[in-house]
């Protein structure tokens, strides 16, 4: 019977210490596993596996580490774009990884950032445009997902540029036949994509930093207490940064932690 008492006693220490609340615990887990919402537009955070294998990048590793401590699995939703992601919180998911915008945070709430991704424009290789603050001039379009973080920063800051709602392929046709001048993109993607069609090129200056961050739905405080100090243990910990490392994939960064 003591020893009981003493298993017990251990293992809600052990909880408390993780800061996994019984409500936090039912708000991760109300199905009994972690659904994880993925964004498969982001190739540094979340890749489509090949057929029956599981997908991979920073958020998957995130989240295994993430189910692990709750002592269950990830199970994955992946979504094209980080729009059908949030429309779906509080449905299909429990926790989301996406970027950080004021518009998204009207329905969920986010933690602090554990990655920091970057986005800037391509262009033709003959362009004028060498800065970001060239592509804002009266006359020009620029292709972006208007649902994208990028998107949604372009709309609220553009002050002349007009953005045109293509993307992926049909966004790279629309430069290389100049029905736009730029396309917005991740660094990472955009990169990957001047390399293979040489007559592209990336500019050297960001956007904007976009803040990856896990998501939940707002009602779900006790959830978002427990994600914030778990970001908090894996950024310090050096788990994410070595993630990042693994995808080999360039502008991504883990953002520094804040005082404490």
């Amino acid at each position: 019977m003591r020893a009981a008492v003493v298993l017990i006693a251990f293992a809600v220490a052990g909880s408390l210490v993780r800061g996994q609340s019984d409500a936090a615990r039912r708000q991760l887990m109300p199905t009994g596993v972690l659904r994880v919402g993925l964004n498969y537009g982001n190739i540094v955070l979340a890749r489509r596996g090949a057929q029956g294998s599981e997908p991979a990048g920073v958020a998957v590793d995130v989240a295994h580490e993430l189910a692990k401590r709750l002592g269950t699995r990830a199970e994955f939703v992946g979504y094209d774009d980080a729009g059908s992601v949030v429309d779906t919180a509080g449905k299909s998911w429990d926790v989301a990884f996406v970027g950080r915008d004021p518009e998204r945070a009207k329905i969920v709430s986010f933690t602090t950032p554990y990655v920091a991704v970057e986005a800037t424009y391509l262009v033709r290789a003959d362009s004028a445009f060498r800065h970001v603050a060239d592509v804002d001039r009266a006359g020009v379009k620029i292709a972006a997902g208007p649902r994208t973080a990028y998107g949604l920063f372009l709309a609220r800051t553009l002050k002349q540029a007009e953005m045109v709602p293509v993307t992926g392929d049909a966004a790279i046709a629309a430069l290389q036949s100049g029905g736009v001048m730029a396309v917005a993109g991740l660094r990472s993607s955009l990169t990957i994509t001047a390399a293979d069609t040489k007559t592209l090129r990336v500019l050297p200056e960001n956007i904007t930093e976009i803040e990856q961050a896990l998501a939940v739905p707002m009602a779900n405080t006790a959830a978002l207490q427990y994600l914030e100090s778990f970001v908090s243990d894996v950024k310090r910990s050096g788990f994410v940064a070595a993630a990042v490392k693994r995808t080999g994939y360039s502008g991504a960064s883990v953002p520094r932690m804040s005082a404490e």
